[in-house]
């Protein structure tokens, strides 16, 4: 079986500030992440490659506490469902959950299934629930218009969730996914750093589905891949979905400045945010919870303070996770025949030599 490595397993390194311990997502205290996998070939060359993605800010009941949450839209060409509420209520009470395009209704079906098997009061003596789903197009591998993802697939993923080592490259959401004319998918990365006696971590997880093969910008670098007329045939413009996770006390104004960082570390790869690609970033802090029944009329919460250079070096931090995040997704992905026998051959190696 094919061996494939994350960026620093080959030597490259992103940036100044330090990884978390698993360079993940999950390095973030409480963050939890689960795939589930769809893959498999069908009649007539049609094929399955595609799956489901959960993250879990925390491993309790998402719905009673919530998290400080928002959402930030580099470019809009997408489907996310959830983002209007977040937006104005600045909290996520649901799983982060990613799929295909096609599959955000069954997705957003399951995931609902699931928090009200949880919650017996949504939508009986509470109102209902915000569920968050993201999705990218994997069309290209994937036989998208089978619609092969279920509601129960949501629940496998949200049931998988852990807060280990993040399985990255074609699994989950990533299966079927595409990033400059390569196999792309999921990648995660972290950063951590002391501020004052306190250690912030600030955690990404992408699922990049972007870009054409000339763009593609070599980490820490301004050249680009060799020409190479067996990957010439031109990718859609793609998309990627971002989610930032942190333990930092930050609140949703505080966190969609930092979501709009994320941006400088997807541009740091080449990317320019095409018209056909949906950009979009969901960035959640973990530090508080909120609870949906306050026993007060008032509640109390203690943030970050701005005025000086804390905030700066988590916009750092940010842009670097997600660079690094992105550029795993490429490393750790294997090439993959897919629908039609259409090919994404994974990154070679030996471009970073």
């Amino acid at each position: 079986m094919e061996q494939r490595y994350r960026l620093r397993e080959k030597g490259v390194t992103i940036g100044t500030y330090q990884p978390g311990e698993l360079n993940s997502i999950t390095d973030v205290p409480g963050v939890l992440v689960g795939h589930r996998t769809l893959s498999e070939d069908l009649a007539d060359g049609r094929c399955i490659r595609t799956g489901v993605t959960a993250i879990l800010p925390h491993p309790g009941n998402l719905f009673q506490e919530k998290v400080f949450g928002t959402s930030y839209v580099i470019n809009g060409f997408g489907k996310t469902t959830g983002t209007i509420q977040l937006m104005e209520l600045g909290v996520i009470e649901s799983p982060i959950m990613l799929t295909n395009t096609l599959s955000v209704p069954a997705v957003a079906e399951g995931t609902i299934r699931y928090l009200l098997e949880q919650n017996s009061d949504i939508g009986h003596t509470t109102g209902t629930v915000n569920v968050i789903v993201g999705e990218c197009n994997d069309g290209y591998l994937n036989d998208i218009r089978g619609l092969h993802v279920k509601p129960d697939d949501a629940i496998s993923a949200i049931q998988a969730a852990s807060s280990g080592l993040v399985e990255e490259g074609g699994v989950g959401a990533g299966t079927g996914m595409s990033c400059f004319g390569l196999k792309g998918g999921i990648g995660t990365s972290s950063r951590k750093a002391r501020f004052d006696t306190t250690a912030y971590t600030v955690g990404a997880l992408v699922l990049s589905n972007f870009g054409q093969r000339e763009e593609m910008l070599l980490p820490g670098r301004t050249s680009r891949i060799p020409q190479e007329p067996s990957l010439d045939e031109k990718s859609p413009d793609g998309s990627i979905m971002i989610i930032i996770g942190t333990d930092a006390p930050l609140n949703e104004r505080q966190l969609q400045r930092i979501a709009k960082r994320a941006a400088f570390g997807l541009a740091r790869t080449g990317s320019f945010a095409a018209h056909g690609s949906g950009d979009v970033v969901i960035a959640f802090s973990n530090a508080q919870r909120i609870a949906h029944y306050p026993t007060g009329l008032t509640q109390q919460f203690s943030f970050l303070r701005e005025d000086g250079d804390d905030i700066s070096r988590l916009f750092e931090m940010t842009a670097e996770a997600v660079e690094e995040a992105i550029w795993n997704s490429l490393c750790k992905a294997k090439t993959t025949t897919g629908n039609g026998g259409r090919v994404r051959q994974a990154f070679d190696y030996k471009w970073l030599d």
